[in-house]
């Protein structure tokens, strides 16, 4: 693959779109060998941050620099390279220091199949002071062959500490209409099908997205979420409380399959590994399953603002197209039943019940709050 400037690009980075000052700056770095040891990407989800750290992680790990095409890629693509970690927050909040000193302890082995060794961090503003001061002298100086991948929003939201010792990589914001075609792409869908921009509009990148199209429990839940702002209006104080018990139960119905993965894998390993070691299983199939399910709840607040911005769009007279087109007749009998300042208030309180989940609410009652307030603010006194 080449650049329009005629530049050798690795194939793996092919699957890297929108993207190509990313592109060519690693291009150089792998085709001159002065990969550097920790880098910082930073851009919005659905940037292309996911894309790039794999195809990097590919050349690192590929003898050919990155064919994207031999076994070595194709296990990194798929995620079971033994020498390419993937790492997200497994705590409820963040990353918890467990996660960091089994990191630490692994960056000493030596790599199992290639020359290097790959750690990708998503989500490193998740980071507190006491996992990122564990963290900060490997990723100052790892041993030969080890890489870090750190990926957050800006760099204003992670650490100075952590920032301050990796090279940073801006990616700039990719255009929705793009990024909604390689979802329909991947997920073999029409273009102009709008099931891939609502997806997108609920997860927030295109990976996710096409992991949602996948999920019919997941996108029940959304369709869960649409029926319930549309319902407010009838409903009383008991019905909103049992309409957020029933939206928190359907955020863990995706669970099952993943609680049933780690039930089979600790069957399969309780012959080998010790009492200690099934504990600490145990205790990170627990945190993650608890990340899971508070992620699931922040879909579902996704979907709620994603319609909640079509109504403000409805009555504030703008005439772009909505996003929830499946849904469109909600959305016409919302915006009948409110106006500008309630369609924010009710945004608002999304936003209140991600900050909630953030700092640790339980998330049935950051969803109680949440509908309530949305009744308050979407439904006068005349509508109820």
């Amino acid at each position: 693959m080449a650049n329009d400037a005629g530049k050798d690009i690795p194939a793996a980075f092919s699957r890297v779109e929108g993207q190509p000052r990313v592109c060519d700056f690693f291009a150089a770095a792998v085709l001159e060998h002065r990969v550097g040891h920790a880098y910082l990407f930073l851009g919005a989800p659905g940037s292309g941050q996911q894309e790039a750290a794999m195809a990097l992680a590919e050349c690192l790990v590929c003898p050919k620099g990155g064919c994207d095409s031999c076994d070595e890629c194709i296990r990194v693509a798929h995620r079971t390279h033994p020498d390419v970690h993937w790492l997200s927050p497994e705590g409820a909040s963040g990353y918890v220091v467990e996660q960091v000193r089994q990191l630490i302890a692994d960056v000493s082995l030596s790599p199992v199949r290639a020359n290097a060794k790959v750690y990708i961090l998503d989500r490193v503003d998740t980071l507190r002071e006491a996992s990122a001061n564990a963290l900060l002298k490997t990723i100052e100086e790892p041993p030969e062959g080890v890489v870090f991948i750190l990926m957050a929003r800006t760099a204003d939201a992670v650490l100075p500490t952590i920032s301050s010792r990796c090279q940073l990589v801006p990616f700039r914001v990719s255009d929705p209409a793009e990024a909604a075609r390689r979802v329909a792409l991947t997920c073999g869908v029409a273009e102009n099908d709008p099931t891939a921009r609502i997806a997108l509009a609920v997860t927030g990148t295109p990976e996710r997205a096409c992991d949602y199209l996948r999920s019919p429990a997941r996108r029940e839940a959304r369709r869960l979420m649409v029926r319930t702002l549309d319902a407010l209006a009838a409903d009383d104080l008991w019905d909103v409380l049992c309409a957020a018990r029933d939206l928190a139960v359907a955020a863990k119905v995706p669970l099952d399959d993943v609680r049933a993965d780690q039930e089979r894998a600790a069957e399969e390993s309780a012959d080998y590994l010790s009492s200690k070691a099934q504990k600490l299983v145990e205790q990170r199939n627990k945190r993650e399953l608890t990340a899971r399910e508070r992620s699931g709840i922040i879909e579902l607040l996704a979907a709620a603002d994603s319609l909640l911005r079509d109504v403000l769009m409805r009555v504030s007279g703008v005439g772009a197209p909505i996003v929830n087109v499946d849904c469109e007749d909600v959305v016409s009998r919302l915006s009948a039943r409110t106006d500008v300042a309630g369609a924010l208030r009710a945004l608002d309180a999304v936003s209140h019940a991600e900050s909630d989940l953030a700092h640790n609410v339980s998330p049935q009652l950051a969803l109680e709050v949440m509908l309530c307030s949305c009744k308050e603010a979407l439904c006068p006194p005349s509508f109820r």
